[in-house]
Formats: structure tokens, C-alpha cells, sequence
């Protein structure tokens, strides 16, 4: 079976600038992730790009944490999908002002940035979780590394 991934990315902000070559970026590192994680079944992955603003404000609706963040979130996942179905993964919303910010912050590209909080995002609806304990999260920051350079983006 060929495996096809779909990837809608819609863009709800308007204070960072967008082009194809952030969505072509945005589409590499979600294949990638998937490739490196051996995910073989066709897939489907929502990533909605917003502000601090709106980020801010999903953060406070889904983990009672009321400031900004980079990114969240939602898997969808569920195992017992057949094999022929299309595996809706879930969704990414991702602030685009704060990996910005970030990017300035760790003194490394913004396409870097944008592209490990996808990586880091799409290993989080394959169901990693680095907030289960040092070993977890010393995991899970391996893979983002090498997934990253996968797609040459080292630090």
C-alpha cells in the first residue's frame, strides 16, 4: 500500500508573514516525523497557525495553564482504525509569534523552530509524552533531534 499523507494547514493569524516554503516546511517535517517513527499507514494531520493571543487562550480552555505557548497538541489517534483507513492523527495549533520569539531566544532560524515544535507536536500525537518523567522526556528530545536532522535542521 502507498502510504499518503494529507496535511491542511490553515493560517488564523496575521502578525507573522506566511508562504508556501513555510507550508512545504511545515509538510516536510510532519512526513519526516512520521518516516522516522515508522508510521506506515496513510494519515491525515490539521495544523492551524495562530498568535500568542488565540494560543493563549486554547491553553487556558484545555490545560488550565493561562499564558502562551508554542504549541499543542490534540491527538486523535485511535488504534483500532482498520488498516485501510485513512488514520486521522489530530490536530496541531501552532503560535507562530512564539516560535518567533523563540527562535530569537535559542539564537538559531525560525524555519528550525517552526519545524522541531511540528516534530515535537506530531511525536506527541503518535502518543509520546515528555511530561511522564526524565527518561520519557530525554526520549522524546532524542528523536526531535534526529528527525531534525533528518531534514537539515541541526543546531
Amino acid at each position: 500500500m502507498i502510504m499518503k499523507n494529507k496535511i491542511y494547514i490553515t493560517n488564523n493569524q496575521d502578525k507573522i508573514k506566511t508562504d508556501r516554503a513555510l507550508y512545504s516546511l511545515i509538510r516536510k517535517a510532519i512526513n519526516a516525523s512520521l518516516k522516522a517513527e515508522k508510521f506506515e499507514r496513510s494519515s491525515e494531520v490539521s495544523v492551524t497557525l495562530v498568535d500568542n493571543e488565540e494560543i493563549q487562550r486554547l491553553n487556558l480552555a484545555h490545560r488550565g495553564i493561562d499564558r502562551p505557548t508554542d504549541v499543542l497538541s490534540f491527538p486523535i489517534f485511535d488504534e483500532e482504525f482498520g488498516d485501510d483507513e485513512l488514520c486521522v492523527l489530530g490536530d496541531i495549533v501552532l503560535s507562530l509569534e512564539k516560535a518567533k520569539s523563540q527562535a530569537e531566544e535559542y539564537t538559531h532560524s525560525f524555519e528550525r523552530e517552526v519545524a522541531f515544535l511540528c516534530v515535537h507536536s506530531v511525536l506527541h500525537l503518535l502518543g509520546y509524552d515528555h511530561e511522564e518523567g526524565q527518561e520519557k522526556e530525554r526520549e522524546m528530545f532524542e528523536k526531535q533531534e534526529q528527525i531534525l536532522s533528518l531534514i537539515g535542521l541541526v543546531r
